[in-house]
């Protein structure tokens, strides 16, 4: 079993534009290596949205060296990008863009929603790309709920939506630059099963409604453990009716510079990415 390294709790929520109402559970800085290759979870919500003739959310903005990993629970989000790329996702739905040399978006709440209101939670991730992979073309993957697959666990235990990776005998519809695993778990009370993490893997837990034990660590709503690399699977048992996140990944063993919106390996590349969109090189929105 990997043991537990860290548990990040009582994380205070900030608002990202005004439509994304987030608490920063880890970030890239000084725990980049810690939590390779990710580099960011922010958990939106649970909250509560009037309705409106304005779209919240957060106007044009830069990525350059990663992906941004978008799963919306309730509520609707469209995005529009450089590239070309549109689309809205709702509840159940998984928007995977690789910004990689640079791709320039926004992202707000679906006109529908807007109109609407009602109950708003989504999950943001950022994936690291190997140096290689920084400099690739962007790309852009809207994966819908119909097309993950649902695995049920063993003995009632509740199921698990395959996003990425390989839950055993199963696999999920992202494509990935570099091996790692997003599972998205709906656990019943009274439940134990073994959850699979490979060896050597960087393995994160998070905990977005109702408790669960993780290898012994109690985690409530809001609450994420990060887990050793050592070891294999992770015991999870079942306190109370919960929605569960986990992530694996094979780390990279790279440096890791960050500024902002890009994430790169050195000093002078974040100058060149600074540079390259002020002057436009990677793009701009179509009006």
């Amino acid at each position: 079993m990997k043991r537990i390294q860290r548990v990040v709790r009582n994380v205070q929520p900030h608002w990202v534009g005004d439509g994304f109402p987030v608490r920063s559970l880890f970030s890239y800085g000084e725990e980049a290596a810690e939590v390779s290759p990710f580099l960011l979870l922010d958990y939106g919500g649970p909250y509560e949205f009037s309705p409106t003739d304005h779209q919240r959310g957060v106007g044009e903005h830069p990525h350059r060296g990663f992906e941004t990993v978008t799963i919306v629970y309730e509520g609707s989000l469209e995005h529009h990008d450089s590239t070309g790329s549109h689309g809205t996702i709702g509840p159940g739905d998984v928007q995977w863009m690789t910004a990689g040399s640079g791709v320039v978006h926004a992202e707000f709440h679906s006109r529908e929603f807007a109109r609407t209101g009602g109950p708003f939670e989504m999950v943001q991730l950022w994936v690291n790309l190997p140096a290689r992979q920084k400099m690739s073309p962007p790309g852009y993957q809207a994966i819908t709920s119909s097309q993950i697959p649902r695995v049920d666990l063993p003995q009632g235990a509740g199921t698990v939506r395959v996003i990425a990776g390989e839950w055993p005998g199963t696999t999920g519809p992202a494509r990935t630059v570099t091996p790692l695993c997003v599972f998205d778990l709906r656990l019943t009370a009274g439940h134990e099963w073994t959850a699979p993490a490979p060896e050597g893997h960087t393995t994160i837990v998070l905990v977005q409604h109702g408790r669960v034990t993780v290898n012994g660590q109690s985690l409530a709503s809001g609450e994420l453990a990060i887990l050793g690399r050592s070891g294999t699977d992770v015991l999870i048992h079942c306190e109370s009716e919960a929605m569960v996140l986990m992530l694996t990944g094979q780390p990279i063993d790279e440096p890791v510079v960050g500024h902002g919106p890009f994430v790169m390996n050195t000093r002078e590349e974040i100058r060149q990415a600074i540079h390259d969109y002020q002057t436009g090189r990677m793009g701009r929105l179509s009006p």
